[in-house]
């Protein structure tokens, strides 16, 4: 047997019934201004009159919800009157302030709302899609990180990590630290206490993967094998040459909750938004950007910022040595569909579970060194995860947030080791560019799977770095899946 309603809730519905009588709600506290507005619009007794008792309350609340809907003061309709699909608005119980969800379903059918809760219509059922979507990411909660969803993955290049970590403690003390020691490295690493971590070195990398694998680890490619090893949804990716940067506010910024914060919303790959991610606070669609398209896409790479020494090539830096980046420009943008781009692995995070096997160690140059300007390992995984991306309609951001890089290596010096990687480029750009996957590619693995034969096959026979780079891409799936089993079992 149902429980009898309040003398508030009869209250409400004796409310909605005679509100053409009343000239006044601002008096009414906002939680049952809130309830009234919605039993209104499921009545279907918003009329215009109606509709300027509640804007004149002035409760951010209500005005937030009138301009999320584009319910306006108009003789015509302003929204279209077919109904399309999107996910269940759901909101927190005002009266009770419990966390029990209520989820509405909106029609529209020209200016009449109608609201239906889920939990009495077990039909399926339509709703307003993108209008819902903007108003929910705009006036949610901050988004919540769980710690057990997150592994912090450092490259170490240098035995003591005192004071890298040091640095990172008020950030980094809170998560899961994967860290894994450069194979070529032979000190002890010394960890200062405090953090919760596995620290992995070249007898692990030996012990898990075969003797002519292990190679694919070697300098700035062994944070692959944290990637590799990680059990967490989420990876937040960074170098022990990087100290916390500070916003334009002078506070430090705390690239983890940001990392995670542009993975955990959408990314808008399919049509450019001009004034950049919308869905951040203070930021929105821009006018003509198309309603069906404003639900977005899984965003599964977030693509970090340097400030101090930024990520020029060998080439560029030594031409301008004194060349910095002081910009801090606090802005993600999502990276359109079909447009490439230069990866730099030093501070970066992903979706583990959606495109780890396609964050991979492949290219190898001839002349390859120790130094950032020396490789192209990052560069080229950045490639082919933004083909994967593409294909399987997911996004990629890059943006904040910042990190501060510090000094390492002379680019003068490195020059001549990058130029093999400088001129590659010029020919992997236009190959990627006309590389199209098969519908029967519906996972990473199986996207990485068909690059690596169309690599070999288009380039492997005038470029012998690159027919080995599509063999260590098909080792690499075979291991990413061995691992897992085992983890599975």
């Amino acid at each position: 047997m149902s429980s009898p309603p309040s003398l508030l809730s009869l209250s409400i519905d004796a409310a909605v019934f005679n509100l053409h009588i009343i000239s006044d709600l601002s008096f009414l506290p906002e939680h049952i201004l809130i309830d009234l507005f919605l039993r209104t619009l499921k009545a279907g007794k918003l009329t215009e009159r109606i509709l300027k008792i509640f804007i004149a309350t002035g409760k951010d609340e209500i005005i937030s919800m009138i301009q999320a809907l584009n319910i306006q003061l108009v003789t015509t309709p302003v929204l279209p009157t077919s109904k399309l699909y999107f996910n269940p608005l759901c909101y927190l119980d005002a009266q009770t302030s419990s966390k029990s969800e209520r989820c509405l379903t909106f029609f529209f059918d020209s200016i009449n709302i109608q609201v239906h809760e889920k939990k009495k219509k077990k039909e399926p059922y339509l709703i307003f899609d993108s209008i819902i979507s903007s108003w929910l990411y705009h006036n949610m909660s901050q988004v919540t990180i769980d710690r057990n969803e997150v592994d912090i993955v450092i490259a170490a290049f240098r035995s003591d990590l005192t004071s890298f970590l040091e640095e990172w403690r008020p950030i980094f003390s809170r998560f899961h630290l994967i860290i894994v020691q450069d194979p070529d490295l032979k000190d002890e690493l010394k960890i200062p206490k405090g953090f919760d971590f596995d620290a992995y070195t070249k007898s692990d990398i030996d012990k898990l993967v075969s003797p002519s694998n292990a190679s694919m680890f070697s300098g700035y490619a062994c944070r692959y094998f944290g990637y590799l090893i990680s059990k967490r949804k989420y990876i937040v990716s960074i170098d022990d040459d990087c100290s916390p940067a500070k916003d334009n506010n002078g506070d430090v910024v705390d690239i983890v909750t940001q990392h995670i914060t542009n993975l955990k919303t959408p990314a808008t790959p399919l049509f450019f938004n001009t004034l950049y991610d919308p869905y951040r606070k203070g930021s929105d669609f821009v006018r003509g950007y198309p309603f069906s398209l404003r639900s977005g896409v899984p965003c599964v790479l977030s693509c970090g910022l340097w400030l101090n020494l930024a990520d020029f090539d060998a080439p560029t830096q030594s031409l301008k040595p004194e060349l910095r980046n002081s910009r801090y420009v606090d802005a993600v943008l999502t990276v359109p569909k079909n447009s490439l781009m230069p990866m730099s692995g030093i501070n970066i995070a992903f979706d583990r579970e959606v495109v780890g096997p396609a964050i991979l160690p492949a290219l190898k140059l001839a002349k390859e060194g120790k130094f950032r300007w020396e490789t192209m390992e990052d560069v080229w995984c950045g490639l082919v995860v933004k083909v994967v991306c593409d294909h399987l309609q997911l996004g990629v951001k890059t943006g904040i947030p910042y990190v501060w890089r510090n000094e390492r290596g002379s680019a003068i010096d490195s020059l001549k080791k990058e130029w093999e990687g400088v001129k590659l480029m010029e020919e992997l750009i236009p190959f990627f560019q006309t590389l199209k996957l098969s519908q029967d590619a519906v996972t990473a693995e199986a996207c990485v799977m068909e690059m690596a034969v169309a690599i070999k096959k288009g380039m492997g026979s005038s470029h012998p770095e690159l027919a080995n780079a599509a063999g260590n891409m098909v080792e690499w799936v075979k291991i990413w899946k061995e691992v897992k089993s085992r983890v599975l079992v």
